[in-house]
């Protein structure tokens, strides 16, 4: 959103020589140059935000491991009002698929915002493999079966066309888009049953909602509770602090994962960092880091909608600068392993400790760099997922896919500037544990 990154930018500045201060001393962290560098393998055709380029924008990734056939897995990706997109491991398109009309024409178009997949998912069909997604536009999730028997149209839509908004209760709220977010999804083990946690735009809402088969063979949802996590703190010196945003917005989650073997939900709130708590969302909420900006007063300039940022107080984080954004998990067979969080305002990427019953404890940090002058690397980055898992011979070692929120070489629009553009980049995670020590 453009007040955080105006704030970050304003911060970056009032806070420029106290963290190069920080960074010379310190030890090697998030945020540091001294952070190893891992390269792509490979990216996916750029995404453009236009009305030439589908108004798409990738946002956020998902790995789906072909269990029979590993170099045959895919990549299913958001593209906001672009849709879905799925890619094979060469980065390359499989197939397109588009967002829901709207139900009026000046009702909110759909807009897919985050994606993640659940294995196994129970229908009245039979068990099938499922990318959920969030559709930020319509408030709704919407469901695809996987089949990896078509490989040129291998994701179908089986929503159940009965299933209601997440959050709003009528279009008219839906069209104000305080709607379906942020998303992590799963199955549990010990019930089989299947679930997703989603997270409100502008608010700081989280929903849980149970994935339910219908007799036709669709996929609905029920919403079981909602939480909602702070949107004030108080800080060490006794003074309440809460991010500075425009008027009528709270600090929101998108970036979210679920840790199924023990069921623990990750969840980042942009401007703040990064909350653990049960994934039926029954318990207290811990805050496992803090963003740099934590605690930094704004003030919010309607005329030029932009947040002033003023003294730091000295009471945020060490190793991510807003906002804080893909989590995604590296998991081992021993059960040890790493979250990985996109730290969004240094374009670095955080590891934290996956121990049970540790703290998640900080354990260094990567960027990814450009291969070559055609390659680049990931900049602003919001959305990224890693699996831990053999996926042929493209990926022996796993795979990491990250969103890159600037992707270059920039092509010009025709008057004057240049086409916004995005995309994915696809990294060799054997590179990633060497290089980052894992």
């Amino acid at each position: 959103m453009t007040t955080h990154r105006t704030l970050r930018r304003a911060s970056a500045l009032a806070l420029g020589a106290a963290l190069v201060a920080l960074l010379t001393a310190a030890p090697a962290g998030a945020g540091d140059e001294r952070l190893p560098t891992v390269t792509p393998a490979g990216e996916t055709p750029a995404l453009y935000d236009d009305e030439a380029g589908g108004n798409s924008d990738a946002d956020d990734p998902a790995i789906w491991r072909n269990a029979g056939d590993p170099d045959a897995s895919l990549v299913i990706a958001t593209a906001k009002e672009g849709g879905l997109r799925v890619y094979d491991l060469d980065a390359r398109l499989v197939q397109s698929l588009p967002v829901p009309r709207p139900p009026a024409q000046d009702d909110a178009p759909g807009r897919f915002n985050n994606v993640d997949l659940v294995t196994g998912l129970r229908t009245s069909t039979g068990r099938a493999d499922v990318a959920v997604v969030s559709d930020r536009g319509n408030d709704r999730l919407r469901i695809y079966r996987v089949d990896p028997s078509l490989p040129d149209a291998p994701l179908a839509d089986i929503t159940d066309p009965a299933a209601v908004p997440v959050f709003s209760q009528d279009q008219a709220e839906i069209n104000d888009q305080r709607t379906a977010y942020g998303l992590a999804a799963w199955r549990d083990r010990a019930t089989g049953r299947s679930y997703a946690v989603v997270s409100r735009r502008e608010r700081t809402r989280l929903a849980l909602v149970e994935l339910t088969p219908t007799a036709r063979g669709t996929v609905g949802y029920r919403k079981i509770r909602t939480l909602d996590l702070p949107s004030s703190f108080r800080l060490p010196d006794g003074t309440t602090w809460s991010p500075c945003a425009e008027p009528g917005e709270l600090p929101q989650v998108e970036g979210m994962v679920v840790d199924a073997a023990i069921g623990t939900l990750y969840a980042a709130q942009e401007d703040v960092g990064i909350w653990r708590l049960p994934a039926d969302l029954t318990g207290k909420p811990v805050l496992v880091d803090k963003v740099r900006e934590y605690g930094v007063p704004g003030v919010y300039d309607e005329t030029t909608e932009e947040c002033t940022a003023g003294a730091d107080p000295g009471f945020g984080g060490e190793r991510l600068t807003a906002d804080v954004e893909g989590l995604t998990l590296f998991q081992e067979a021993d059960g040890d392993g790493h979250l990985f969080a996109s730290s969004q305002g240094d374009d670095t990427f955080a590891l934290y400790d996956r121990e049970v019953g540790e703290r998640n404890e900080y354990e260094g940090g990567f960027r990814i760099g450009a291969a070559s002058a055609t390659l680049d690397g990931s900049e602003e980055c919001d959305g990224a997922a890693v699996l831990n898992a053999p996926l042929g011979s493209r990926f022996p070692d796993g795979l990491l896919v990250v969103q890159d929120g600037h992707e270059t070489p920039e092509v010009p629009d025709g008057e004057g500037d240049v086409r916004t553009a995005t995309g994915f980049k696809f990294v060799d995670l054997g590179y990633v544990v060497d290089a980052a020590d894992l």
